[in-house]
């Protein structure tokens, strides 16, 4: 939808969701196949040239074998199923595969260390796992201390111990085999979300969230349709891909790029020019390393929409990305437990730090400590009346998770915003300790429980620190056991240790050497203190 002043209000008061009752990805995929079976579904290329294209056929076909594959080892309706993937064609399969079986997914990011899987198995029951063959070693590490029995892996050349294969399972499947039938209110996944205590927690959506996801989220901050060539540098571990390449690219019969290797500003400039990217959605800190290329506006690039989402941007990428191309990065805000709740329409103008308006739909509404909507230039709360589709639907087995979560009478974000006279909102900061850095969502706990695993450290705290580049960055307080002193080789081993005990994009980038923390009375530390300090005169923009 481009941006109209009259006909956004107007949405704004006559939406009404209207659901299909048997909604689900997989025949919305199925859809487009039949229509256009030889439109390419995925183009993708890896960073030594390799390159394929898959047509809506053959996902579809690749598709149903797995599905039929599942059934086949046992796979009912509602049995979780992991999936630990880099960007492949075959992670698609894999997940619309589960979907066909009745599964629910559950994405694990590749750089989850065995204990991470070990424990998204426990709290899922997942007896299934598909990983690629550059992780299954790590999903080796993890067998017999959880309850995963099944193991698949993709792209190994030779059979490998204790391991299904693939491709052997999907070229002898039968894809007529009648996939289950799914409907709108059956589970579709399972993302683990890290928030400000204890481990990550299990969200649960199910299929008529990428209903809702295709409404809003497509329509409303893509505006994509079948001609698109959409690409979303995300990876398929994370909920942004069930946004993006999913929510957006499959759900619209589009053609979605997949790169599957490691960001450079001008390999980005080239696959981008190479494959006619019409829609690139990118983390702020890609934005931002895009802006410092010397050479940018000599790439001749047929963009229409640069989106950005994760954390706020400032406002130079901004320029920079218009002067150089003549497109305005819009920013678009939403979580793991949600569609997108608030963005920048296309066409609509641009305020500089602005989020954007609220999208038609979710409703979202500014609220104070006790639950009342705050007035128009007052910071509140980010939050939506519980039961609305645009956000989860609970947590996996979390009955006690879900009456803290949606209590109140509100799904509270944990986001702060204001909104200025004209319905644009401004990121505030957030209102628990979660760290948002280069597109990742950090949980403090998690920081602090690997830097005590480590002999040197008895007690630390972690909390957000401003970076130009990564909008934040993780920064630990680290009190030291007897017989330490603080050395940038200290530094240095701790910042490995918290690397091989959990996944690397964690590590504290800063870590300060102090003999007290600050804590409330009861011996809680106070993070928001140490946080105050390290923001005190940073301009957020």
């Amino acid at each position: 939808m481009r941006y109209d002043k009259a006909q956004y209000r107007k949405e704004i008061e006559e939406f009404r969701w209207e659901i299909p009752t048997d909604y689900n990805v997989v025949d919305v995929v199925e859809g487009h196949a039949r229509r256009n079976p030889d439109r390419a579904a995925v183009i993708w290329e890896d960073a030594d040239g390799n390159g394929r294209r898959v047509t809506y056929a053959e996902l579809v076909d690749g598709t149903r074998r797995f599905g039929s594959a599942l059934i086949g080892l046992g796979v009912e309706k509602g049995d979780p199923v992991l999936h630990v993937l880099p960007r492949l064609p075959e992670a698609l399969m894999a997940q619309l595969g589960t979907f066909a079986a009745g599964g629910v997914a559950v994405p694990c990011s590749e750089m989850l260390k065995s204990k991470e899987i070990a424990y998204r198995s426990q709290v899922s029951g997942a007896k299934v796992i598909v990983a690629d063959v550059s992780t299954a070693a790590t999903v080796d590490a993890a067998r017999g201390e959880c309850p995963l029995a099944t193991f698949i892996v993709i792209g190994s050349k030779e059979p490998r111990a204790g391991w299904l294969r693939f491709e052997d399972l999907v070229a002898r499947a039968d894809p007529s085999v009648e996939k289950v039938k799914i409907t709108a209110d059956d589970p579709m996944t399972i993302n683990f979300t890290s928030g400000t205590t204890g481990n990550p927690k299990p969200v649960v959506h199910k299929h008529r969230w990428m209903y809702c996801h295709h409404r809003v989220t497509a329509r409303y901050w893509y505006d994509a349709d079948e001609n698109d060539v959409i690409w979303a540098t995300t990876a398929p571990g994370w909920a942004k891909w069930y946004w993006s390449p999913i929510g957006v690219s499959l759900t619209s019969g589009a053609t979605q790029f997949m790169y599957n290797g490691r960001y450079d500003a001008d390999k980005y400039f080239e696959l981008m020019e190479k494959h006619k990217i019409s829609k690139l959605c990118a983390t702020p800190t890609e934005y931002r390393l895009f802006a410092q290329h010397p050479d940018m506006a000599e790439h001749k690039l047929v963009l229409k929409d640069a989106l950005s989402a994760g954390e706020p941007l400032n406002v130079e990428p901004i320029e920079a990305f218009k002067r150089a191309f003549g497109v305005t990065i819009r920013d678009g805000y939403g979580q793991t437990e949600s569609i997108c709740l608030v963005c920048n329409l296309p066409g609509m103008p641009v305020k500089p730090g602005a989020m954007g308006m609220p999208t038609p739909g979710p409703g979202v509404v500014l609220i104070d400590g006790d639950g009342n909507p705050v007035p128009q230039g007052e910071i509140g709360e980010i939050s939506l009346e519980p039961g609305n589709p645009a956000i989860f639907d609970g947590y996996w087995n979390g009955s006690e998770l879900d009456e803290e979560v949606f209590s109140g009478g509100w799904y509270r974000t944990g986001d702060l915003a204001r909104m200025d006279e004209d319905g644009y909102l401004f990121f505030e900061g957030r209102a628990d300790d979660v760290i948002l850095t280069s597109g990742y969502r950090i949980g403090p706990f998690e920081v602090e429980d690997a830097l005590v695993s480590h002999s040197a450290v008895v007690e630390a705290a972690a909390v957000a620190a401003p970076h130009r580049e990564r909008g934040e960055i993780v920064k630990a307080f680290v009190i030291l056991a007897n017989g330490y002193e603080p050395s940038d080789e200290l530094t240095k081993q701790l910042q490995d240790h918290v690397k091989s005990v959990t996944a690397p994009y964690k590590y504290p980038r800063a870590i300060d050497y102090v003999t007290e923390l600050p804590k409330t009375t009861s011996g809680k530390i106070k993070r928001a203190e140490l946080k105050r300090k390290e923001w005190e005169g940073w301009d957020r923009r």
